[in-house]
C-alpha cells in the first residue's frame, strides 16, 4: 500500500485538466501512441465535441521513480458548477489533488469552490500553473493569486503546459512524493466505496469502487450496506484504459465489480460493498445526498414511449446519480416524468443524452425551481410544479430558494455585473479586490432569477471573463404568484410559471409575443392570453387563415359578399370550439431565451 497514489484533479472548467490528464497518461506509458487522442478519458462524443467534461473518469497507471513501482489511480473530473457532485464524489475516493490553474486566466469562481471542497475532506493539494506555453500567460501574477488563496510557497507550485508536456515529470514526483499513502488494515473486513457505476447492455451494471480495509476476491459473495442486497462477484478487477480482471484486490485500489445486477434502483452511488462471510460493522459516511435546483418536465414525443423513457432514465441515472425524476401527467403532453437537474447545462446536456444513447426524443418544460407554500393553518406543501400550487384564496405565503452567488470578473466589468444581478433581485453583499484588476463579487439571489437566462448573459456583459459559482443558502418568503398562459381559452399547464409579481406583466407580454411568432397559423383565430388568476394580463392574437369566399362575387348588390362572409364567419366560430392548437417545441424553448 506504500506504492499506491490516489489522486484527482479539480480545476474551473477549460482551464487544461483533461489536456494535462492526456500528457499524464502519456508519460507513464498508460496509453499506446495509437491509442491517444485529445480528451482520452472523454469517452462520450458529446464531451468531445463541446470540449468539456461531464463525468468523472478514473484510470490507473505505473510509473517507477528510483528503482520504486508506484501504482497511481487518477480520477479527472468535471470543471462546470452543474456537474460539482461529479467532483464529490470523486475526491471521497482520493487522498490528493491536482489543483489547476490556468496561467492565462488565474483563479476563476469554480476553482475555488472545488478547492474547498476537497480541503474540506482533508486533501492534500498540488497546484499546477498549466497553460504556460501560451502568450498570454502571466505566471508570476497568478502565482501570487495562488499563495494568496492557499498560504503555500511560491516553490511549491509546479509550472507545467498539458500541451507541451512541459513540467508533468516534476507533476508525477510531486504526486509520489506529496501525497500519502492510502490507510487501512487489508486483513479487516471488506469495506469499499460505490463512487460511480454504469450500465452495460450485455454484463448488467458495474460498479465503480475504492477499497478502504480489507480485499476482495473473485467469486466472494458480496452485500451492499444501505440495501442490504447479496450477490456474486462474478468478475472484479482494475481500471485501465479498457477494465482488467483481477483475482483479489486490496485496500488502496481503485476497482470495479461486475455482479450481474439488473435493476438500477439496487445501486447506491455512496454505499457501502462488504462480504456477505464477514461484513464490516458500519458503512462508510458517503457523501451527501444531491439536492436538485432547477425542475422540469421531461415527456415522450409519442405518449406509447412512455415505458421506453422510463428505463433509458434508468439508466443514465446509474451514470449521472444527480439526476432525479418521478413520475407525472399534464393535460396538455401526456404521462412524462418530473425531473430535477443541478442546473441548465446538465438539463441540456441529459436531454441530448437521451437522444444520442437511447433514441429518445423528448418535450422539456419550462424549467423552474422548488417552492415552499405555507396555507392559512400553517402547513407546509413542496411545489416542484406550478400546477401543484393551490387556490391562491388559502395560500399564507410562499417562500422561495435563495443562493449565495460568487461572480470572479475584471475590474472594468463591476458595473455591468452588479446592475445584471440587482436587475435579477440579488442583494450585492461583499465585494473583494483579489488582485488590483480582478475583483470576487458576492451576492444573495433568488434561484429561480438564475434559472434561465443568467449565465449566458454575465458571459456577454463580461466577454467571457466572469465566472459564477452559487450554493444554496436556504428558504426566503417572496411576493410570487402564478402565471398562466392560455392558448384558445384553454390553460396550458407545461407553460404556466411561478414568478415575482413585479415580473409577472413584463414576462406575461414577452411570452405571448414570442408564441404568437412560433406557433403556426390556423383556419380559426387564436387568442394567446397570458393571466393572473382571472385575470388576464396580456394578449396576443394569431389571425386565422382565410379563403377569400367574395372573390366569385363580381359586381352585384354588397349584401351577397356579407352573406358569404357572415356564413364563414359562423363556421369559424364553430371550428374554434372544437380546434385544438398543437404547440411545437420550439415554443417551449424559446421561453427560456426570453431575454435573447
Amino acid at each position: 500500500m506504500e506504492n499506491i497514489r490516489n489522486f484527482c484533479i479539480i480545476a474551473h472548467i477549460d482551464h487544461g485538466k483533461s489536456t494535462l490528464a492526456d500528457r499524464l497518461l502519456e508519460f507513464t506509458n498508460t496509453v499506446s501512441k495509437r491509442e491517444l487522442q485529445e480528451q482520452v478519458l472523454d469517452d462520450m462524443d458529446l464531451e468531445r465535441e463541446r470540449g468539456i467534461t461531464i463525468k468523472s473518469h478514473a484510470i490507473q497507471m505505473d510509473y517507477t521513480l528510483n528503482n520504486h513501482k508506484y501504482v497511481l489511480n487518477l480520477i479527472d473530473t468535471p470543471g462546470h458548477v452543474d456537474f460539482s457532485y461529479e467532483v464529490s464524489r470523486s475526491i471521497a475516493a482520493c487522498e490528493g489533488a491536482l489543483l489547476i490553474v490556468d496561467a492565462s486566466q488565474g483563479i476563476q469562481a469554480q476553482t475555488i469552490s472545488n478547492l474547498y471542497l476537497a480541503v474540506n475532506s482533508n486533501l492534500v493539494i498540488i497546484p499546477v500553473l498549466n497553460k504556460m506555453d501560451l502568450p498570454g500567460a502571466m505566471p508570476e501574477e497568478v502565482k501570487d493569486q495562488i499563495c494568496d488563496l492557499l498560504m503555500c510557497e511560491r516553490d511549491e507550485i509546479i509550472a507545467a503546459s498539458g500541451k507541451t508536456g512541459f513540467g508533468v515529470n516534476e507533476i508525477l514526483e510531486a504526486i509520489i512524493n506529496r501525497i500519502p499513502c492510502p490507510k487501512g488494515d487489508v486483513n479487516k473486513p471488506l469495506k469499499a466505496l460505490i463512487f460511480d457505476s454504469v450500465f452495460n447492455s450485455f454484463r448488467g451494471i458495474i460498479a465503480y469502487f475504492r477499497i478502504y480495509e480489507g480485499k476482495l476476491k473473485k467469486g466472494d459473495n458480496v452485500k451492499f450496506f444501505n440495501t442490504g442486497k447479496e450477490y456474486f462477484a462474478d468478475e472484479i478487477g482494475i481500471l485501465r484504459l479498457k477494465q482488467e480482471p483481477r483475482n483479489e484486490v486490496f485496500a488502496g485500489d481503485v476497482g470495479y465489480i461486475i455482479s450481474g445486477i439488473k435493476e438500477a434502483k439496487e445501486v447506491k452511488v455512496g454505499d457501502t460493498l462488504t462480504t456477505v462471510a464477514n461484513p464490516c460493522l458500519e458503512g462508510i459516511l458517503g457523501f451527501e445526498d444531491v439536492k436538485p435546483m432547477v425542475f422540469a418536465g421531461i415527456y415522450p414525443v409519442d405518449s406509447e414511449d412512455f415505458e421506453d423513457l422510463r428505463d433509458s432514465m434508468s439508466k443514465l441515472q446509474l451514470n449521472d446519480a444527480s439526476l432525479v425524476f418521478e413520475p407525472e401527467s399534464s393535460a396538455a403532453l401526456g404521462f412524462g416524468f418530473r425531473c430535477g437537474f443541478l442546473g441548465m447545462l446538465h438539463m441540456e446536456i441529459i436531454q441530448e443524452r437521451l437522444d444520442r444513447e437511447f433514441g429518445m426524443t423528448v418535450i422539456t418544460t419550462v424549467p423552474n425551481v422548488s417552492f415552499h407554500c405555507y396555507n392559512k393553518r400553517g402547513e407546509m406543501l413542496v411545489v416542484n410544479n406550478p400546477s401543484d400550487l393551490p387556490d391562491p384564496s388559502i395560500i399564507d405565503y410562499i417562500e422561495e430558494p435563495f443562493i449565495s452567488a460568487q461572480v470572479i470578473t475584471s475590474s472594468e466589468y463591476i458595473g455591468a455585473v452588479i446592475s445584471l444581478c440587482i436587475n435579477k433581485r440579488g442583494i450585492l453583499i461583499s465585494q473583494n479586490f483579489l488582485t488590483t484588476n480582478r475583483v470576487e463579487l458576492v451576492f444573495e439571489m433568488p434561484m429561480s432569477e438564475v434559472v434561465f437566462d443568467f449565465y449566458d448573459r454575465l458571459k456577454t456583459i463580461s466577454r467571457g471573463y466572469a465566472s459564477f459559482d452559487y450554493h444554496p443558502i436556504g428558504y426566503r418568503q417572496s411576493e410570487l404568484i402564478k402565471l398562466d398562459i392560455l392558448l384558445n381559452s384553454e390553460q396550458v399547464d407545461a407553460l404556466s410559471s411561478i414568478l415575482h409579481r413585479t415580473k409577472a406583466y413584463e414576462y406575461g407580454k414577452k411570452i405571448c409575443e414570442k408564441l404568437r411568432e412560433l406557433i403556426p397559423r390556423q383556419m380559426f383565430e387564436i387568442p394567446i392570453q397570458a393571466a393572473i388568476g382571472a385575470k388576464v394580463i396580456a394578449r396576443e392574437t394569431i389571425r386565422a387563415m382565410r379563403k377569400d369566399v367574395t372573390a366569385k362575387c363580381y359586381g352585384g348588390d354588397i349584401s351577397r359578399k356579407r352573406k358569404l362572409l357572415e356564413k364563414q364567419k359562423e363556421g369559424k366560430k364553430r371550428m374554434k370550439q372544437v380546434g385544438r392548437v398543437e404547440i411545437p417545441q420550439s415554443a417551449f424553448m424559446a421561453v427560456l431565451k426570453l431575454d435573447s
